[in-house]
């Protein structure tokens, strides 16, 4: 069972585009991105999405296995007069995703989703979820708990996929299936591909 948590944020926006054509050269975007402000930025969303992933191994019954971190940047475009999807709007945008896979008994699901939702009970404050844990017990989690425990069918129906993932905005965890009798697994992670700094960086690292 390697449940992957996933974590993807813009991290930087420079520049709105003031003049008619905004498409930004790649020679530019090459000096945007490795610019000081561009490497601050990301250095910081790096380690933010870093201590989420420390927080799983550290308050939760995942092992740390594998982590991943796809960070890009992309220039805007020309001014859009159809189609505006604001891409227009700024001279260089950044992207970044950190996955970290996980590894559990997968004979325990109840004990390690239970885990899980508990540490991200304590994460929450008023009823609010946190930002570093936001799946915690409540109307996702505890009939995700129920099904697992044979109390409950699946809330999707009858012959549907088991529900084996959990999703905020800003996290998706999901696992390998337990139940079904198809079984389904979380796909390996695909081999980085050249890096190209400071535009664009791969890195897996156990």
């Amino acid at each position: 069972m390697m449940p992957p948590n996933a974590s993807s944020v813009i991290i930087l926006t420079l520049s709105a585009c003031s003049s008619q054509d905004c498409a930004t050269s790649p020679k530019e975007v090459r000096e945007l991105a490795g610019s000081a402000q561009a490497q601050q930025s990301r250095k910081a969303a790096e380690g933010h999405l870093r201590s989420i992933v420390n927080a799983y191994a550290k308050s939760t019954p995942l092992t740390l296995g594998l982590v991943t971190v796809n960070d890009l940047c992309a220039g805007g475009t020309s001014t859009q007069w159809f189609f505006q999807t604001g891409d227009d709007q700024y001279k260089i945008r950044c992207a970044m995703r950190v996955t970290a896979y996980y590894g559990a008994d997968s004979r325990r699901i109840v004990d390690v989703l239970d885990g899980i939702l508990t540490a991200g009970d304590h994460n929450s404050s008023g009823g609010v979820p946190g930002d570093t844990i936001p799946f915690h017990h409540g109307s996702h989690g505890s009939p995700l708990l129920d099904y697992y425990r044979n109390q409950i069918p699946n809330l999707s129906g009858q012959n549907t996929p088991e529900p084996a993932l959990l999703f905020d905005p800003s996290q998706t965890l999901s696992w390998d299936t337990v139940r079904s009798s198809q079984t389904k697994l979380i796909d390996e992670p695909d081999r980085c591909p050249t890096n190209d700094p400071p535009v664009t960086r791969c890195l897996q690292r156990h």
